[in-house]
């Protein structure tokens, strides 16, 4: 393998894991003040001439009472266990499995695992099937395997510092760090506070609780459906968001539990570490 390749390949590899990092955390994109989506996958954009008019009015009455709880509630938990499941077409699917706390920005550690997709495909091809993502308040860590690290000069882990993925893939990375300090189960909510359609669809049972089911559709240049349920304390016990990227739709379902479990995130050993910024600038950015 030429020079150049290995290189062209370390960054395929570093861009990949990137989108499976976000991807596990935030799913379908983060909303944005312009009513729109954002992503690092260039599946949904901001509308930014969208005149306010065009917005749906703000949720009103007792189900805005209702959500504006759960949102509250939510947020003050501080933490929780996380199981999710992301399909992006025909691209990526992944499982992601750990704890996260949003006291004072994003922290925990996840488990991701590639369970198909053509990305997954070309992680397998070169040696990782799963890694561990650790997320900071300034940045996320993901651990690779021992084949990149030998690429790399030895070094397991990848840096991603959020603003650093602000252009990643042409400015498709806009609004990045904000979607990912700000990554939370209340946003979820938020979502469906700004949502036109929502609706209380009922009583459910969600993994052996009684949960109230709510759902709406909310976003900009792109539709996104947003579904929760939530227990007697106002917490979420799950999350069901769709979308649609370039290539297919987008759907995460997330699971929600233990509410207040301590989290933390080590930064690993900077002699153990390759920065993506500078992993970009070795193939002329």
């Amino acid at each position: 393998m030429t020079g150049t390749t290995a290189r062209r390949t370390v960054v395929s590899i570093a861009v990949s894991t990137a989108l499976a990092c976000f991807t596990a955390c935030t799913g379908p994109g983060g909303s944005d003040d312009s009513g729109g989506t954002t992503g690092p996958t260039g599946s949904t954009a901001p509308s930014a001439s969208a005149a306010p008019s065009s917005r749906p009015p703000a949720l009103t009455g007792a189900s805005a009472d209702a959500l504006r709880a759960v949102e509250r509630a939510t947020g003050r938990a501080g933490s929780a266990r996380v199981e999710s499941t992301t399909v992006m077409g025909r691209e990526l699917s992944l499982e992601a499995a750990g704890a996260l706390g949003w006291d004072d920005g994003l922290t925990g550690t996840l488990t991701i695992t590639y369970t198909g997709g053509t990305t997954a495909e070309t992680m397998r091809r070169l040696g990782t099937t799963a890694m561990e993502a650790r997320y900071l308040p300034d940045a996320y860590y993901a651990r690779m395997g021992d084949e990149f690290a030998e690429r790399v000069g030895g070094r397991h882990w990848i840096k991603y510092v959020y603003e650093d993925l602000e252009d990643l893939g042409g400015g498709a990375g806009a609004g990045f760090a904000d979607q990912m300090r700000n990554t939370t189960p209340n946003q979820a909510v938020k979502l469906l506070l700004s949502a036109g359609d929502v609706r209380r669809v009922g009583a459910e049972t969600t993994r052996g609780r009684r949960t109230t089911h709510w759902s709406g559709t909310v976003g900009g240049a792109t539709e996104q459906t947003v579904d929760i349920w939530v227990d007697d304390r106002n917490l979420l016990v799950k999350k069901v968001e769709r979308g649609r990227t370039k290539t297919g739709e987008l759907t995460q379902t997330t699971y929600y539990s233990d509410y207040g479990v301590p989290v933390s995130a080590a930064r690993p050993p900077a002699a153990d570490t390759a920065d993506f910024k500078e992993l970009l600038a070795s193939q002329g950015g």
